[in-house]
């Protein structure tokens, strides 16, 4: 049997035309299983009884199995490990900000970029996560706030364990269902994707969601560090990425979010802010500078620069912000979980 969170509303209505049902059942479903939380199919009360054998025949709603959960006692950030059917791990991260609840997700078991400083990076990857398996850890964040009497997701953002471009399909997919207006209904300028830098899907990625938000992590401004700290950048140096990035800027006039980890003595003196304003001038963006959560299996330390280097931004003109912290007292840093659970 499929995960009903497989399908977009699309292909469902489809298969069930296929089965001889009508094409409002699809839609009734849909509202049953993202709107109204249902957690098997007899619950959906005003279908009717000879479609539900159907759908139990032809589907399944089972969800992924919560093996963890640990809240920050300061700002109530959640982290969560999931277990999914083949006995895997992911993790995603539920935060609350003023302007609405944000759930960070994965995509990956694992992951093979191999960025230095990163924690899932420590993970290599085991397998991509199906369409059902990102979607499921929206839909368990959302019934966790539906039961806390909280507001529904307002945000996602794809940053969680692995690299969402080297698992476009599955991806995509997700984005459609989760976009959908029958379904989550989660606005397309509500959506983060970010990448490490696989060129090759950002053009793609313009055409298929031409509305959504696409963030870089550069973590980087010359190709010497980006080299040494980020592998990717050895097939696709800074050249190739920042003419890439102009031409998605040509293709649907967003802003781009790059995302800047300040390591300390690595990329965060006053030269590389300097470089860093010179590579990203071109560019309707957005620089956003990361104060590192410490990872003990990795080499790197936070930088204490952080406000001097954003002064020397903002003097160039570079629209910049300094990330706000979330869940530091509980290791939210991605793959932080998932690699003490696997100690135990």
């Amino acid at each position: 049997m499929d995960s009903i969170y497989q399908f977009t509303l699309e292909q469902l209505t489809e298969q069930f035309l296929g089965y001889g049902l009508k094409k409002y059942h699809a839609q009734q479903v849909y509202q049953w299983v993202y709107q109204k939380f249902a957690s098997s199919f007899t619950e959906m009360t005003n279908l009717s009884k000879t479609i539900i054998p159907i759908l139990t025949q032809h589907y399944t709603l089972q969800p992924l199995t919560l093996l963890k959960k640990i809240v920050d006692p300061i700002d109530q950030t959640t982290k969560l490990l999931f277990a999914t059917n083949d006995q895997e791990k992911i993790e995603s991260v539920l935060m609350f900000f003023n302007y609405g609840n944000s759930a960070c997700v994965s995509t990956q078991i694992g992951c093979n970029m191999g960025c230095k400083f990163c924690a899932s990076g420590l993970l290599k990857k085991v397998r991509n996560l199906n369409a059902s398996e990102i979607v499921q850890q929206i839909m368990y964040i959302n019934q966790y706030l539906h039961a806390q009497k909280q507001p529904a997701l307002s945000n996602i953002v794809f940053m969680g364990i692995g690299e969402p471009f080297d698992n476009y399909e599955q991806v995509s997919q997700a984005l459609r269902i989760i976009n959908c207006p029958h379904g989550l209904g989660i606005g397309a300028r509500k959506i983060t994707v970010s990448t490490c830098g696989v060129v090759d899907k950002i053009l793609p990625f313009a055409r298929d969601f031409p509305q959504m938000n696409l963030a870089i992590s550069l973590h980087a401004p010359n190709d010497q560090i980006r080299n040494e700290i980020m592998p990717i950048n050895h097939r696709y140096p800074l050249v190739k990425l920042m003419e890439t990035l102009q031409a998605y800027q040509q293709l649907v006039n967003r802003k781009i979010t790059f995302e800047y980890l300040l390591l300390k003595d690595v990329n965060d003196h006053d030269q590389h802010a300097e470089e860093l304003a010179q590579l990203v001038k071109p560019l309707h963006c957005l620089v956003n500078l990361i104060k590192y959560n410490n990872v003990k299996e990795r080499c790197f330390t936070r930088s204490e620069n952080s406000s001097r280097f954003a002064k020397i931004l903002i003097r160039h003109k570079i629209n910049t912000t300094t990330r706000l912290e979330r869940g530091i007292n509980i290791n939210a840093a991605c793959g932080q979980l998932r690699a003490e659970h696997d100690k135990k």
